[in-house]
């Protein structure tokens, strides 16, 4: 493990683009084995980790060498303050500056997957929680899992007409007029929920698939798909990557209720991503 623990501290030192040229060029296979590590002893604090219901096995990743794959993201957004920077600065994309998560809207989580491909040669994944600044693609990092057309297509119309009866309903005082339209609001927003969720299928590393809400029988929470280790763990099953490590941490202004602050590391939450990160990391040891 020397060798993996030498070339980690080399990526923070160097930051994100030139480790990507050199992987490229000379990461061989690690010595990846276990033995005698803390995974004997119960799952780690801050590993990626979820129960499957179809084996019935907890599944998890430790941050391991990822994490300073992390610092090496994190010294790449201080050279270059966006996170378009796989494009040269005459074509970046304003709305992609990282002055963006220290204003109104507050910071943002984002992930790094180590990997190794079927030769054993290491690939290092990286993606932003949801969407950045409005955005949900962006060269260079993991796509969501939802096809981007068809969201926009779905939310378009429907989208409007909800506004449309926002107008109206902020005109009328209190009424039973008022009453039918904000519930006719509220069903056209239920609805363009669900078929939204529709667009979700969550695959694991045993070719198997599953729509998302099969993980939330008592509804889908807001955002759940969304997070960076689901987005990450579906691009490297997309691309037939077996993983090895992951680490998240916040970048920008702390969340409202204080509990992410900058640069910080956390564990994938309990709420939106736990439900599905045991399956999809079934098949990753097998």
């Amino acid at each position: 493990m020397k060798s993996m623990t030498k070339m980690a501290i080399a990526i923070e030192e160097i930051g994100w683009n030139e480790y990507e040229t050199q992987c490229k060029i000379s990461v061989r296979k690690p010595n990846m084995s276990y033995k005698g590590s803390c995974m004997n002893f119960g799952i780690p604090e801050y590993a990626c980790a979820g129960y499957c219901p179809l084996c019935r096995k907890t599944h998890f990743l430790e941050q391991g060498d990822a994490r300073q794959h992390c610092f090496g993201l994190m010294k790449t957004f201080e050279q270059k303050g966006r996170i378009d920077f796989h494009v040269s600065d005459d074509l970046a994309d304003s709305r992609l500056s990282l002055d963006y998560l220290f204003g109104e809207a507050r910071g943002q989580m984002f992930g790094v997957l180590e990997c190794k491909d079927s030769a054993g040669e290491i690939t290092v994944l990286k993606a932003f929680s949801g969407q950045y600044n409005g955005i949900w693609e962006v060269e260079g990092w993991a796509p969501p899992f939802l096809d981007v057309e068809c969201f926009d297509s779905l939310v378009f119309d429907v989208d409007r007409q909800i506004k449309e009866l926002g107008n109206r309903i902020a005109g009328l005082t209190e009424g039973k007029e008022r009453l039918r339209l904000a519930d006719q609001r509220k069903k056209l927003s239920q609805r363009l929920m669900k078929e939204i969720h529709a667009l979700y299928h969550v695959r694991n590393f045993r070719s198997e698939v599953k729509p998302l809400s099969d993980f939330f029988p008592n509804g889908i929470p807001t955002g759940a798909g969304d997070c960076c280790a689901p987005k990450l763990l579906n691009d490297a099953a997309k691309r037939s990557l077996i993983p090895v490590s992951l680490a998240e941490f916040y970048w920008g202004r702390p969340n409202r209720s204080g509990t992410r602050q900058h640069r910080n590391f956390y564990a994938a939450c309990a709420e939106k991503c736990r439900p599905i990160l045991g399956f999809m990391l079934c098949g990753v040891t097998s």
